[in-house]
C-alpha cells in the first residue's frame, strides 16, 4: 500500500548530504580567510601577501627599487605581484574547494558552488 514511499528515504539521506556539504562548505570558506599566498614579481623585489579568498594583506617593497625615473617599472612591479598573489589565491580556494568535494564523495571536477 505505501510501497512508493521507500523513495522518501533515499531524498532525507540526499537533503542531509547537502546539509553536511552546506556546512563543510561554510567552514571551507572561513578556512580561506586564514590561509595566506605570497606573490611576487621582479625577482622577489615586490611581495603581495593574500588570503586564500584572495584579500590582499600585505604588500612588501624593497628600497632598492625606489628611483623616481622608474616609476612606471616599479607600478608594474607591484601590479604582478598582486596579480600573481591572487593568481595563488585562486589556486589554494580552488584545493581546498577540490578537498571539500572528494571528502563528500563527488566528482573530482565539480565546480562548487554552483
Amino acid at each position: 500500500m505505501l510501497k512508493g514511499l521507500g523513495g522518501l528515504g533515499d531524498m532525507a539521506g540526499m537533503m542531509k548530504k547537502a546539509q553536511e556539504m552546506q556546512t563543510k562548505m561554510a567552514e571551507m570558506q572561513e578556512g580561506l580567510e586564514n590561509i595566506s599566498v605570497t606573490g611576487e614579481s621582479g625577482a622577489g623585489l615586490v611581495k603581495a601577501t593574500a588570503t586564500a579568498k584572495g584579500k590582499l594583506t600585505g604588500l612588501e617593497i624593497d628600497p632598492s627599487i625606489f628611483n623616481p625615473e622608474e616609476k612606471e617599472v616599479v607600478e608594474d612591479l607591484i601590479l604582478a605581484a598582486i596579480i600573481d598573489a591572487q593568481s595563488k589565491a585562486a589556486e589554494k580556494a580552488q584545493e581546498e574547494m577540490a578537498k571539500l568535494t572528494e571528502g563528500m564523495g563527488l566528482p573530482a571536477g565539480m565546480k562548487l558552488p554552483f
